[in-house]
């Protein structure tokens, strides 16, 4: 379902003249880093995986929120608690004993690339366009294990947008749960969460939300339509990936924005008109 985001990230990346490369033997993360310290087999996957990118480099890079939650979490216990490390390499019959570096694609574009390097490879810039970026939970607590970005001030994908030339609305629910797993097993149960995230967003004018973790889009579309038929009132949910290939000029099919998000971007953006047909 996040075949979007996979896509639009390699194509991003290649365009910005680095190559995103698949990890060879790669398996579930788990998707929730467990704090119940006697419960080690969910850290089995973590370590697997982990062990696997030491073996092919130092960095191991995530697209997903979740994925880089479990996987820098995993790395640094594995670095500090060497007891329970040890545990996990027994079961798994493969060592793993820290070092790996995990980080979000989005570090990379912050701290590698540069915004301003972006900013002049840009082609057709997103002027007008008013987006919310959407963190949720799992980019950015527990703070004092993630540390990508100001907990309750976070700025990264907005001075991301900035170097598109969009503009960031700022909006109070941006921080705020979308329900998580709860809109896996009943949709009932995530959907005042993600409504109230929608509704917060828009009441500050912004037409498309932006966001980096499958699930939270998931959420966000599919609760959207519990409440609205009509697609006036639908907001469009685009990953981050998207929208920088689209500034950078890359054709939306390639990045598989669909016609609805799209025709939200065209509504607001006179450049973007352009970028089909290059």
């Amino acid at each position: 379902m996040a075949k979007d985001f996979d896509v639009s990230a390699k194509a991003s990346a290649r365009a910005l003249g680095f190559e995103l490369r698949e990890m060879q033997g790669w398996l579930c993360c788990g998707a929730v880093f467990t704090n119940v310290t006697e419960n080690l087999i969910t850290q089995a996957g973590p370590s697997r995986i982990l062990g696997r990118a030491q073996a092919e480099g130092s960095t191991l890079i995530t697209l997903c929120a979740g994925c880089y939650n479990v996987l820098r979490r995993s790395s640094q216990q594995a670095t500090c608690n060497h007891i329970k490390q040890d545990q996990i390499n027994a079961f798994n019959e493969e060592r793993y004993e820290g070092g790996v570096s995990v980080l979000h694609l989005l570090e990379i574009l912050r701290d590698k690339i540069g915004f301003e390097k972006i900013k002049k490879a840009v082609k057709a810039p997103l002027q007008g366009l008013p987006v919310g970026a959407y963190y949720g939970c799992l980019l950015l607590r527990p703070y004092r294990e993630m540390r990508l970005d100001d907990p309750y001030r976070p700025s990264i994908m907005e001075k991301l947008l900035v170097s598109l030339g969009a503009t960031p609305i700022d909006y109070p629910s941006r921080t705020e749960c979308c329900g998580s797993y709860l809109g896996v097993g009943s949709l009932e149960r995530a959907e005042p969460m993600s409504s109230s995230i929608v509704q917060s967003a828009r009441s500050c004018g912004a037409k498309l939300l932006v966001v980096s973790c499958p699930l939270c889009k998931y959420n966000l579309e599919v609760c959207q339509s519990l409440r609205t038929s009509a697609e006036t009132d639908f907001m469009p949910v685009v990953y981050f990936t998207q929208l920088l290939g689209l500034a950078l000029g890359l054709d939306p099919e390639q990045l598989e924005l669909n016609s609805q998000q799209l025709n939200a971007i065209r509504g607001c953006v006179q450049t973007v008109e352009n970028v089909s047909q290059q």
